[in-house]
């Protein structure tokens, strides 16, 4: 049995919900981002945004940040020698802000043992599937290629392995016979939106743990 790091237990136990600093790390348009942030500002998630963190100088998702007066970083995979400099610069950058826990919201730069140390069982991934159906890239797309009739969304945590950590929640979303590529992905999109949030705060609470490679929620 593996417990959620004890930080994550500090608003249970009633301590200053500051300790409970989050770093979101984004390259795109940042919507799940903003489902964080909108569920902070509503009283559904009790935690801070302590940095937002784009590999991408054009992200859109880095406007919505400094919108919600979140710091923001740039820090370009391009302009690092490697693979594990990069996951180094990572660390550096959020640690110093001291982050306790790392959300990947449409991050699209897989991490390695060098990121995944340093964060043990403290990052987690949304991914538009039910897991372990459809990892990796273009999900929504495998998923109307294969005819399945119910795709969805999974928050889990990360390891090395792709889209392959332990699962917190998934939101199951019907596969209509007329559904697009973009009709799909919308729909699945909302159920990210609802259970990111939801699992970032079973993690803060200590409301979860691993046993033998499964997430067990309290």
């Amino acid at each position: 049995m593996t417990s959620v790091p004890k930080a994550f237990s500090s608003v249970e136990k009633g301590s200053d919900p500051v300790m409970d600093r989050l770093g979101v790390l984004i390259s795109g348009r940042g919507s799940n981002l903003q489902a964080i942030i909108d569920a902070i500002q509503a009283g559904r998630l009790r935690a801070r945004i302590a940095v937002v963190i784009s590999n991408r100088a054009a992200a859109p998702g880095l406007a919505r940040a400094a919108a919600a007066g979140i710091e923001t970083v740039v820090l370009s995979h391009r302009a690092e020698a490697s693979r594990v400099v990069y996951d180094h610069a990572l660390v550096r950058a959020l640690k110093d802000r001291g982050v306790t826990l790392v959300c990947l919201a449409g991050f699209m730069r897989l991490l390695g043992a060098v990121f995944c140390d340093a964060f043990p069982n403290a990052i987690l991934n949304v991914h538009p599937s039910l897991l372990p159906a459809f990892p990796g890239v273009d999900a929504q797309r495998q998923a109307l290629d294969a005819g399945v009739a119910i795709s969805g969304a999974t928050v889990h945590f990360v390891t090395p392995e792709l889209d392959a950590g332990p699962i917190i929640l998934q939101a199951a979303v019907p596969v209509q016979a007329a559904d697009t590529l973009e009709s799909l992905s919308a729909r699945i999109l909302e159920q990210e939106h609802q259970i990111l949030p939801e699992a970032i705060q079973l993690v803060l609470d200590g409301r979860c743990y691993i046993d033998r490679g499964q997430v067990v929620i309290r």
